[in-house]
């Protein structure tokens, strides 16, 4: 099974907090022993994107010559570039045909382009709060993030990694931007409201408590993320477009012979059901649009796993659908 994650996602998909990792699994209630995505019958591949920041080559890593880092200029990538990384993987590992392919968001658009370009090693396909191509709003998001990383003066037009400063200020302020993307308004009214935070008093240059919540969303990104696999991801996302060179859109989704399922979540105003309701009407091998709900949007494809869980074993009914997440934190 391959699992693919999203922007800001990497290759830990399941396991505790740990050196490298300081926070537990980002889908740790769906992959392990007796879970959705069974370890015990499968092998689970999830591999870090092409471009990003633990473990795969991106603007951090050192060049070929060793002495210098890529920085500003590493290559732009596609998501068909990085789909071509992962088949190298693949062929490395000696699997021919995924039994499984699943992604949300950045990795759903991955996982697309895997059931397209290989349809001969796409068995299954499950795609989450995803589309077949990134529309205009979501590339005015995406680019407004990428102003406020090379507005801060550190950027150095990328070159700033060995430098011993970065534009840590720029990254937050694009994952403050994107943070309320990911939410709902209901959510954030809900949860926050016009409270203040603690004893401070915004009136007197203290904080609400929903801008203490993406004050703290930006602080753990820019603790554990790479400025520049920040930018060369979300520009490989605004890229995406399952039709480019293909003949179009429509054309593209027919090539899908994956037994299929698409899900959108109900509150979410970034990749809305109605971009998941294109993959279901033009993929052949999928059926109706399924809802995940949740009052947290885009999020909620994270957030949801035994929602999530429960589309796995629908797609492939032979999978046992027992969730035990309170045993989490024992497992070596």
């Amino acid at each position: 099974m391959l699992v693919l994650h999203a922007l800001t996602g990497d290759s830990h998909v399941t396991g505790p907090a740990e050196p490298g990792h300081p926070t537990p699994g980002w889908w740790d209630g769906l992959v392990g022993p007796g879970l959705a995505l069974d370890t015990d019958r499968w092998f689970v591949v999830a591999p870090n994107a092409l471009g990003g920041c633990q473990g795969s080559t991106g603007p951090s890593s050192l060049r070929p010559d060793g002495r210098r880092r890529w920085g500003g200029d590493f290559p732009f990538l596609t998501q068909r570039d990085q789909v071509a990384a992962e088949a190298g993987l693949a062929d490395a590992l000696g699997i021919e045909r995924w039994a499984l392919v699943i992604g949300g968001s950045m990795g759903g658009m991955r996982a697309l382009e895997w059931a397209v370009g290989h349809p001969e090693r796409t068995g299954a396909l499950l795609l989450l709060a995803t589309a077949a191509a990134a529309s205009a709003e979501q590339i005015a998001w995406a680019g407004i993030q990428l102003h406020a990383i090379r507005a801060d003066p550190h950027w150095r037009g990328g070159h700033y990694h060995d430098t011993g400063r970065g534009p840590h200020a720029g990254l937050g302020l694009a994952r403050r931007l994107a943070h309320v993307t990911y939410r709902s308004e209901p959510e954030l009214q809900l949860r926050f409201g016009r409270a203040h935070q603690d004893t401070e008093d915004p009136w007197h240059g203290g904080r609400y408590q929903v801008e203490s919540y993406l004050d703290h969303h930006a602080a753990k990104l820019v603790r554990r993320f790479d400025a520049g696999s920040y930018v060369v991801l979300s520009e490989a996302m605004n890229s995406h477009d399952i039709g480019r060179a293909r003949g179009g859109v429509r054309a593209a989704l027919r090539r899908v012979t994956a037994t299929t399922l698409v899900a959108g979540v109900g509150s979410d105003r970034l990749y809305p059901p109605s971009q998941q309701a294109e993959l279901a009407a033009g993929i052949t091998t999928a059926d109706r649009l399924r809802l995940i709900d949740s009052p947290h949007g885009h999020d909620g494809f994270l957030v949801e796993v035994e929602q999530v869980a429960a589309l796995v074993c629908e797609l492939l009914p032979q999978t046992p659908s027992r969730h035990r997440r309170d045993d989490r934190h024992d497992r070596p």
